[in-house]
């Protein structure tokens, strides 16, 4: 599923509304080809949002999608995982230490739950190509 239609595919899903919306194909083809560039000018950040149903639900909703369980699967369908990209460029950009843990990916379909906790996470009952193994 493509960002462009992920907010409105089958109708309004308010639990992957979010602000800015990268609304151009072009732009979205930019931010991909910054994330494999190697550039270590561009690096991983995540902003989750872990908002109630009721709250996305409203005539009022809230901007921000609950992507923690989902964003590395996510993102090794999307544009493949860049290790530099996610875990060094900017740890050295804020002059941190690397992380000296390790997540590993496996590529086994799996089922997005529809909700924890109360929280509709992205890309809820989908099936996800690649998973994180605990």
């Amino acid at each position: 599923m493509t960002l462009d239609n992920v907010l409105a595919d089958g109708g309004l899903r308010p639990h992957h509304y979010c602000q800015p919306v990268a609304q151009r194909p072009a732009d979205r083809t930019a931010l991909r080809r910054a994330a494999v560039s190697g550039n270590p000018k561009f690096f991983f950040g995540s902003d989750t949002a872990p908002h109630l149903r009721e709250h996305k639900e409203s005539a009022c909703g809230c901007a921000g999608v609950f992507t923690a369980p989902v964003i590395l699967p996510v993102l090794m369908e999307v544009v493949g995982i860049n290790e530099r990209f996610l875990a060094e460029f900017g740890a050295r950009f804020y002059n941190l230490p690397l992380n000296e843990s390790t997540v590993t990916l496996v590529q086994e379909p799996w089922t997005v739950p529809d909700d924890i906790g109360g929280i509709v996470p992205f890309r809820a009952g989908e099936t996800l190509t690649w998973k994180v193994m605990r």
